[in-house]
C-alpha cells in the first residue's frame, strides 16, 4: 500500500521545525556530508528533496545551509542580451580575453578564457563591474581601462590592439522585467534554516538553531544586494565552451531578496 504524503499546514511545520531545533544535535541521516544538513532535516520532516508540501496558492521550499558560512549558491544561469549577439563567445572572449592557463596543454594552443565574477560593489582587476540603470530598466556590464591592475598590463596592451580601451560598445545587458521573471520563479517562498556543524568520530552532526520564513520575491532587495557584492555575475567561458553566465549568491544575503521575513527562531 501506498505511504499517504505528508502535508504540512504553515503552522504545523513551524511546529515541527520547533521540535527539531529542540532536538540539539542530530547525526547526518547521509553517507559522507555532502548535502548532509538539507538530507538530514528533510529525512526528519518526512519530505523528498526541497519542496514543501503546503496546500497554498504560491509555492514553497526549503533552503539549509550551515551557519557563518560566505559560500556561493547558483541562483540561475542568463546570458545578457540582445541574446543573438551571443556577447560572451563573440565579443567578450575575443576581444577581452586571455590565454587559457592550459593553453596548448589540455586545451589547443591559442585557447582563449574569459572567466570573471564580478558586481556592483567595486571593479575586478580587469576593470569589470555591474552597473544597474534604474531609468533605463537594465543592469549593465561596464569595463575601465584606468581601473586594470597593473598585473595585467601586457593583456591591456592586447585588448588596446583588439578593440581600444573605451567603454563596452555595446555593452552587454539584462532588462529588469526579464530578470525580474526569472529570478521571481526560482526563488519562490522559502523556509530558511541554518544549522551548527560539529564532527565526531569523522561523523558530522547538526543542530538547526535558526529559522526564518522568506516571503514574496523583493526585485528591489535583488538590485541592492547586487550593488552591495553580495549577488554577483559569473563569466566562464573559453574559446571551446562557453559554460553559461550565471547569477551567485552568498547564501547569507539569502533574506535580502524578500519583501517579508519573519523569523521564527
Amino acid at each position: 500500500m501506498a505511504k499517504k504524503p505528508k502535508i504540512y499546514t504553515k503552522l504545523q511545520l513551524i511546529a515541527k521545525l520547533k521540535k527539531i531545533s529542540e532536538m540539539g544535535w542530530i547525526p547526518n541521516a547521509r553517507r559522507g556530508n555532502a548535502g548532509g544538513i538539507g538530507n538530514t532535516l528533510e529525512d526528519l520532516l518526512g519530505i523528498k528533496e526541497n519542496n514543501l508540501p503546503i496546500p497554498n496558492a504560491a509555492e514553497w521550499e526549503l533552503k539549509t545551509q550551515r551557519e557563518n558560512t560566505t559560500s556561493l549558491t547558483t541562483l540561475f544561469h542568463v546570458e545578457p542580451s540582445p541574446r543573438a549577439v551571443r556577447f560572451v563567445p563573440q565579443v567578450l572572449l575575443p576581444l577581452y580575453g586571455w590565454a587559457h592557463q592550459e593553453d596548448g596543454n589540455k586545451y589547443p594552443k591559442g585557447e582563449m578564457s574569459f572567466r570573471q565574477t564580478i558586481h556592483g560593489q567595486s571593479r575586478s582587476d580587469r576593470g569589470f563591474m555591474v552597473a544597474i540603470d534604474r531609468k533605463e530598466h537594465k543592469i549593465l556590464i561596464s569595463f575601465d581601462a584606468g581601473s586594470v591592475d597593473v598585473r595585467h598590463k601586457k593583456w591591456l596592451d592586447s585588448v588596446r590592439k583588439r578593440v581600444g580601451l573605451g567603454e563596452l560598445n555595446p555593452q552587454p545587458y539584462w532588462g529588469f522585467d526579464d530578470l525580474k521573471h526569472k529570478a521571481g520563479t526560482k526563488l519562490l517562498n522559502t523556509f530558511y534554516v541554518q544549522a551548527e556543524v560539529k564532527t565526531e568520530r569523522k561523523k558530522e552532526y547538526y543542530h538547526y538553531i535558526k529559522i526564518m520564513m522568506l516571503q514574496k520575491f523583493s526585485f528591489e532587495g535583488f538590485l541592492k544586494a547586487l550593488e552591495e557584492g553580495k549577488i554577483l555575475v559569473d563569466f566562464d567561458a573559453r574559446t571551446g565552451h562557453n559554460h553559461g553566465t550565471k547569477f551567485r549568491m552568498r547564501q547569507d544575503a539569502l533574506p535580502m531578496l524578500y519583501e517579508k521575513a519573519t523569523v521564527i527562531i
